[in-house]
């Protein structure tokens, strides 16, 4: 619930590139329902969907009844006919046993994508490996990215990336421990030689995407 307020604002400037407020936004693994409601503030309009497959985070999901959200426990591909205008995935993917047939399965129900992917692997991290355990027992991530394995993962899965951006969560995260408040100097000195270096030299990043479905008109340009 601390970082819906963060991670919403990173939605929106995403959702910024295409100039118009979506007509239905739909969060996959909605979890306690923070993001949605923040959006609501910025889209009062736009019809909201939230899918979370535990049934604990329905009990949260009363204190949002003022942002008249549609929230479901259960499968989004059991329970749901529609397509919507954006799907959100916010941390989402790297708990999946099989991101890889979930995402080619998805790509039928949304016209537009945001992923969020925390960025485990880095040199620091691997080197230490206690970072990357904790992650997978405490967090539950049985997958861990790079920026660039990420977008190589919904390419794979024909996805036309529109945007991508780091989030500066290194910096401005709610949840940043006070390992990460020390390495906030070393991290502006390397991040502004090469960004994409030290992020996977010091780690301490997520990455936000927009992306589309490739349709077949993709597929034969390649």
């Amino acid at each position: 619930m601390e970082d819906s307020p963060w991670k919403a604002r990173k939605v929106m400037e995403l959702l910024s590139y295409t100039n118009r407020a979506p007509s239905s936004i739909c969060e996959v693994g909605c979890g306690a329902g923070g993001i949605l409601a923040e959006l609501r503030k910025v889209f009062p309009d736009s019809e909201l969907f939230g899918y979370d497959i535990a049934p604990d985070a329905a009990r949260f999901w009363a204190h949002h009844a003022w942002a008249k959200i549609s929230f479901e426990v259960g499968d989004l591909f059991e329970m749901n006919q529609r397509r919507f205008d954006v799907l959100l995935l916010i941390d989402v993917i790297e708990h999946l046993e099989n991101p890889f047939s979930f995402l080619r399965r998805l790509r039928a129900y949304g016209r537009l994508f945001v992923f969020h992917f925390p960025l485990d692997l880095s040199v620091c991290n691997i080197l230490r490996e206690t970072p990357l355990l904790r992650a997978r027992s405490k967090v539950g991530h049985l997958h861990l990215f790079t920026k660039h394995l990420a977008l190589a993962m919904l390419k794979e899965c024909h996805y036309h990336i529109l945007d991508c951006r780091y989030t500066e969560a290194a910096f401005t995260s709610p949840q940043r421990n006070w390992k990460s408040r020390l390495a906030t100097f070393p991290r502006r000195v390397v991040y502004r030689l090469n960004k994409d270096f030290g992020v996977r030299l010091l780690g301490g990043e997520t990455l936000m995407v927009l992306a589309r479905a490739k349709d077949e008109s993709d597929n034969q340009r390649g």
